[in-house]
């Protein structure tokens, strides 16, 4: 005799240690969209009625995994459709919800993340709020949605809020912690706040300006006051020789140059005068200012 058992609960607490020595373990995952996507399409004919796909697929990404309850809305609103074709009313009134236009690979995923990346850049809470709800309430993934905020932190905030990124970071932790729907609570609670923060794309343009200067510039070898000098040959090579370690001076301010030669002087991070980026600015003006006049 061959006895299978099933539990939602993890067997490690639920089963007791002597059974589990006797037994095979197996653990069953969520079914996939495409997955429960195919189901769908194999039942179609059982039931004889017809679906259009992108229908089938909001019953995929709403059943969550969950092949039971994709059957369960599809047999619904079959018998709920009339002259054999569900339509998106009937899967409507099945779900007990409203069905949103999504499709997590196709044009209108885009233009959702889109809307809430450029809401955000404008500074419109609101309207920030409003789309992130729509790919919530979409199927959305979640953690999809966390990587897409911890990039609007690093690229149109930046150094104007340097907390901005650690609250993203954050949420990406809360949702992973928590799931569905708590976790939806933090990615609220992060694009409020990077709405609301101070934008700068100064350190994103920064880096554009230091990838060109590396492709359109020679690759000059690093200055010698720059190298370290390990054995006594490189230090009779120059290695090391004119540098200047900053803690031995006044504010910690050397004024060697530390780019290669034909880089000397040139400015690749220019910040704005918003947020924090001004007492930044500040900073870089007055070592600027230090450094120009210790040379001097």
């Amino acid at each position: 005799m061959i006895l299978i058992g099933a539990t939602t609960e993890n067997p490690s607490f639920e089963v007791i240690s002597a059974l589990l020595s006797r037994t095979k373990v197996y653990m069953l995952k969520p079914l996939t969209e495409d997955e429960v996507f195919g189901l769908l399409q194999r039942a179609l004919p059982v039931l004889k009625v017809e679906a259009a796909n992108d229908l089938l697929r909001q019953i995929a990404i709403f059943a969550n995994g969950d092949a039971r309850t994709a059957y369960n809305i599809l047999e619904l609103a079959a018998a709920a459709s009339k002259e054999g074709r569900v339509t998106a009313e009937a899967i409507e009134d099945s779900m007990q919800r409203k069905m949103l236009l999504y499709d997590k690979a196709g044009e209108e995923h885009y233009n959702l993340i889109s809307a809430l990346h450029k809401s955000v850049r404008s500074s419109d809470v609101d309207a920030s709020l409003y789309w992130l709800g729509r790919m919530l309430e979409s199927g959305e993934d979640r953690l999809y949605i966390a990587r897409r905020l911890v990039r609007m932190a690093i690229e149109d905030i930046g150094l104007a809020d340097p907390r901005a990124l650690e609250q993203c970071i954050a949420a990406q932790q809360a949702v992973h912690f928590l799931g569905i729907p708590e976790g939806d609570l933090a990615l609220g609670q992060a694009t409020i706040y990077l709405a609301a923060a101070p934008k700068s794309d100064a350190s994103y343009q920064a880096l554009n300006k230091v990838m060109e200067a590396v492709e359109n510039h020679r690759a000059e070898p690093v200055p010698f006051h720059l190298r370290n000098a390990p054995t006594g040959f490189m230090k009779s090579w120059g290695y090391g020789t004119g540098y200047q370690h900053a803690h031995q001076f006044d504010d910690a301010l050397p004024d060697m140059d530390c780019l290669p030669e034909s880089l000397v002087g040139t400015r690749f991070y220019e910040p704005t005068n918003r947020g924090l980026e001004q007492r930044i600015a500040e900073r870089l003006e007055a070592i600027r200012a230090r450094k120009k006049g210790t040379g001097e």
